[in-house]
């Protein structure tokens, strides 16, 4: 995309505009000095994830007892307290470190919950309690695979795949 100067001036455009008036486009690029001047508004841009990240660390960690700014990840050396100001984790080792403010964090994120459950798609079809039933099921499969209950663990796969419209490798029934 070619970029535009200012039509009063030449500093870059930031505000850019057409408009078709008794069937003659119109364009205007403007500067945000004569933008301004026109009364024209900017929308607000969206903030980086990585600035909402560090904002919401440190808005709901400032909280917490003093102990959990003393944490150390015995893999980088990263400290909770570092992690706080950056947002950023520095391996792997991290979330075994700091695992209980991290479940804190989590669960203030997840409304109480630690565990990401995603969103149901509104095309989908399926409405909450279809999808608790089919979560409810699945986790069934699990222990059943887990405690090698092979018989039930068929059932409730040849259940899901009925339920959820779908075979077991995905195809549609």
């Amino acid at each position: 995309m070619e970029k535009h100067k200012c039509d009063k001036c030449d500093r870059p455009a930031t505000y850019h505009s057409v408009e078709i008036v008794n069937g003659k486009k119109i364009e205007k690029h403007l500067c945000e000095y004569h933008a301004a001047e026109e009364g024209l508004t900017f929308k607000v841009a969206h903030k980086p994830i990585n600035e909402l990240l560090t904002n919401f660390v440190k808005m709901h960690s400032q909280d917490q007892s003093s102990g959990p700014n003393e944490l150390v990840c015995d893999h980088c050396g990263l400290t909770y307290a570092e992690f706080q100001e950056r947002s950023l984790l520095g391996c792997p080792s991290c979330y075994q470190a700091f695992a209980r403010p991290l479940d804190v964090l989590l669960a203030r994120t997840h409304e109480g919950s630690t565990e990401h459950h995603g969103k149901i798609p509104s095309q989908s079809g399926f409405g909450e309690q279809h999808q608790q039933q089919l979560m409810r099921m699945r986790k069934r499969l699990d222990e059943a695979i887990t405690a090698e209950d092979y018989e039930l663990a068929a059932h409730l796969r040849d259940e899901i795949g009925k339920i959820s419209g779908t075979a077991e490798g995905g195809e549609t029934l």
